[in-house]
């Protein structure tokens, strides 16, 4: 064979092989995609089942709270499932912060297990926006432009006690994490 066939060949193998992996790497992306929203559905859906159990603690147990911290619940329950301002991560803070400050008598299993279902699903989704970031943001991604129209899904921060899931706590996740 002479020089410049074997120069053609490695060109077309170099070709067939970037096909390939730019295949592999769309497939991947848009699965990656799809894990990104069924772990948004499944995180939103755990912060509603959150905020509804805490609006139903503040108005059944409303003399073991006190009159200032049931209402408090409530308003914070009430910004969490319809945040005024858009930031739900804000609404979902400020109702962690006053689940820790409800005794441990007071506190229902049922609001405990939500809780840890909140963290876990918010793990899940930052793991899926981590994997979906690193594989856009590698070299070849960013060169071939693969997925470039889209956005890359934000992190869903909150305070929800998740260190303590991470560590093995019983009260991992739940709303009685103290640090």
């Amino acid at each position: 064979m002479e020089p410049g066939t074997w120069l053609l060949s490695a060109a077309a193998v170099l070709l067939v092989l970037l096909l390939a992996w730019t295949t592999f790497t769309l497939t991947r992306l848009r699965r990656l995609a799809g894990r990104v929203r069924r772990a948004r559905e499944v995180l939103d859906a755990a912060l509603l089942r959150r905020a509804e159990l805490t609006a139903a603690l503040a108005r059944e147990r409303t003399d073991d709270l006190g009159a200032d911290l049931a209402g408090d619940l409530a308003d914070a329950a009430a910004g969490a499932r319809a945040p005024s301002a858009g930031d739900r991560e804000a609404a979902e803070n400020h109702l962690g912060r006053l689940l820790r400050r409800v005794p441990d008598p007071v506190l229902s299993p049922e609001l405990g297990d939500a809780g840890m279902r909140v963290a876990l699903a918010r793990r899940f989704y930052n793991d899926a926006v981590r994997d979906t970031h690193a594989l856009r943001r590698g070299r070849l991604s960013r060169v071939l432009r693969l997925h470039a129209g889209r956005p890359l899904p934000r992190y869903f921060d909150i305070d929800d006690g998740l260190d303590a899931v991470l560590a093995g706590s019983p009260h991992a996740g739940g709303p009685r994490p103290r640090g």
